[in-house]
């Protein structure tokens, strides 16, 4: 028993003291081919440091681009050709207004033509009586007075006839001044006018090019400049940025909000802004010195700490925490922790983060 004991000591012994396997290696992390495709680089540049103003605006048509139209005389409203929003052509009819004051306007065109030739009629009678030496060359002159009087009224109701729009049946005929859109209409069927009805029946305006009006607060005005870059976003295109430049500083403080104006000018060849439409304008401006930036897409918040995938190699990735100052539409500035030239993940670095950190 003693001899066996002792056999199983000296055994224990030997493999105790024997050579250990050696510990398994980590394997390196290592971007595989797909993840390369599917992650983007960008480099860490410097830049100045901007700032940005939120406003509350509104889309306005260009008022240079905009014509009013108003009723030359009373009445009763006809018809009505057209609707709010619709596109018409310069020359369009609008509406048509049945009028006394139209129809007095052709009965002075009829009597004007009859005294016309009334007034001709009798120069030549005066010219004849003075070739057969029956009247004299003055009574010859007065006729020729007579005629250049007559023509001259019949001119005057002709261009009347000419402003007013006059048809037929008493009929005054309102028509569009401009191609471009109604965006304002006053008047229905059966509406009666007043002759001195001072309001406007319809507003044409083309609106190709659009106006956004936005107020700044008077502890920000010192901040606003003529060419300033502006984004604009709609409740009704949410996902599409408007871009346009400040054109315009109004100097007169609106004396209720204490807030001043500034205008923006947009190109709308795609017809998506409309007069009224309520806009976010985003103004940015540069506060002054420089600071490193990288894309906002670029920065991971984890743990209460911001951090980027510093990329140098397939097989060299750090996790370097950084200090953000402020991101600003698709920019952050870090006040420390990263260097220009360094090169960063700035698409899908989150799965990246999760890989070497898990």
């Amino acid at each position: 028993m003693k001899y066996i004991f002792l056999v199983i000591s000296s055994l224990t012994l030997f493999f105790a003291c024997g050579p250990k396997p050696a510990p398994e290696e980590e394997k390196a992390f290592m971007l595989s081919d797909t993840m390369m495709h599917r992650i983007q680089l960008d480099s860490v540049v410097m830049q100045p440091v901007r700032s940005e103003l939120t406003l509350v605006g509104k889309v306005m048509a260009d008022e240079n681009r905009v014509i009013k139209v108003f009723p030359l005389v009373g009445g009763s409203v006809e018809e009505v050709k057209v609707e709010l929003g619709d596109y018409v052509h310069k020359g369009q009819m609008l509406a048509s207004i049945r009028s006394g004051e139209v129809a007095d306007i052709e009965r002075q065109a009829i009597q004007a033509r009859s005294d016309l030739l009334l007034a001709e009629k009798n120069l030549r009678v005066a010219q004849d009586m003075f070739e057969t030496k029956l009247t004299s060359q003055r009574e010859v002159v007065a006729a020729q007075k007579e005629v250049e009087k007559a023509q001259a009224e019949a001119n005057r109701v002709q261009e009347v006839s000419k402003i007013y729009g006059i048809g037929k049946a008493s009929m005054y005929t309102v028509k569009a001044p401009i191609d471009g859109y109604v965006i304002e209409k006053n008047v229905n069927r059966g509406m009666q006018l007043r002759s001195d009805n001072a309001g406007n029946l319809f507003t044409i305006g083309q609106i190709s090019e659009v106006w956004v009006l936005a107020n700044v607060n008077e502890s920000d005005i010192s901040r606003v400049r003529l060419g300033m870059d502006a984004s604009i976003q709609t409740l009704s295109y949410q996902d599409d940025i408007f871009k346009g430049k400040v054109d315009k500083i109004y100097s007169v403080l609106d004396p209720g909000t204490k807030a001043m104006t500034v205008r923006i000018r947009l190109n709308n060849k795609a017809m998506k802004l409309r007069p009224e439409m309520h806009a976010t304008v985003t103004l940015r401006y540069e506060d002054g010195g420089t600071m490193t930036t990288i894309p906002g897409g670029a920065i991971i918040f984890d743990q209460s700490k911001y951090y980027v995938m510093i990329f140098r190699g397939r097989s060299d990735i750090e996790t370097r925490e950084v200090n953000v100052l402020k991101t600003i539409g698709d920019v952050a500035y870090v006040k420390s922790g990263l260097k220009p030239g360094e090169r960063v993940i700035s698409k899908n670095q989150l799965l990246v983060y999760d890989a070497i950190n898990d």
